[in-house]
């Protein structure tokens, strides 16, 4: 009987992660836990009651009663932050652009990172993020660092907002995404970076299917060594 493994997808901001994620954990039948959107979600209920996104303190105290739930639904899981359904507010470009600040507070990381070792530990689970494959899950059987350059990531984000009704200029995303890369890896607590044992994808010159056939080829792979 096959190993129901941790899959850790690592990388910088619109590299694909989200998306590949949900597509390998289909393909595997295995479970999707969304880190970016908790994150997201966190920053999302802070703004909202006007909690200071720099104030770990009054985070830490928010976070007591603060409430998250994932709801499958089609065409994309639902996400409730205390009994709201903000599936479509959390991608909006202020919290985009505010969720690195409120993911480097130690209270918010503490407790994201324990529910997301929970979901994960009966394994049969794909988690994308910044740090899974070095903090949540580092002893994840297959761990995949995505990369892709900046230029791509904007072309890809602009695609994605325009789906949404967002309208953002290129320039601007581009800039946005490079301001979020030199925060992502320059924070002190679980900065975004390679684990040693990880594979670096580069998806600049690939699609969606053409990633997730290589990710699943890696998988393939750990498991024939796990047999």
């Amino acid at each position: 009987m096959t190993r129901k493994m941790q899959i850790a997808i690592d990388g910088p901001a619109s590299a694909g992660k989200s998306t590949v994620a949900k597509l390998v954990a289909k393909k595997l039948d295995y479970i999707y836990c969304d880190t970016g959107a908790m994150y997201r979600a966190v920053t999302y209920a802070a703004l909202k009651q006007g909690v200071a996104l720099d104030d770990d303190a009054a985070l830490k105290k928010m976070l007591t009663n603060f409430e998250l739930k994932f709801v499958p639904a089609a065409p994309e899981q639902l996400v409730y932050v205390n009994g709201e359904d903000a599936t479509q507010a959390i991608r909006l470009p202020e919290i985009t652009n505010q969720v690195s600040l409120v993911s480097a507070q130690a209270s918010v990381r503490q407790e994201m990172t324990a529910k997301q070792q929970e979901i994960a530990a009966a394994g049969a689970i794909v988690m994308d993020g910044r740090d899974i494959g070095t903090t949540v899950l580092p002893a994840a059987e297959v761990k995949i660092f995505m990369v892709a350059s900046v230029h791509e990531r904007a072309v890809r984000r602009y695609k994605e907002n325009i789906s949404k009704g967002i309208e953002t200029s290129m320039e601007t995303l581009e800039q946005e995404i490079s301001a979020r890369d030199y925060k992502d890896s320059h924070r002190e607590i679980s900065p975004l970076t390679q684990a040693s044992d990880a594979i670096l994808l580069d998806t600049t010159s690939l699609n969606i299917e053409e990633v997730v056939e290589k990710i699943l080829y890696f998988v393939k792979q750990a498991q024939k060594n796990e047999n």
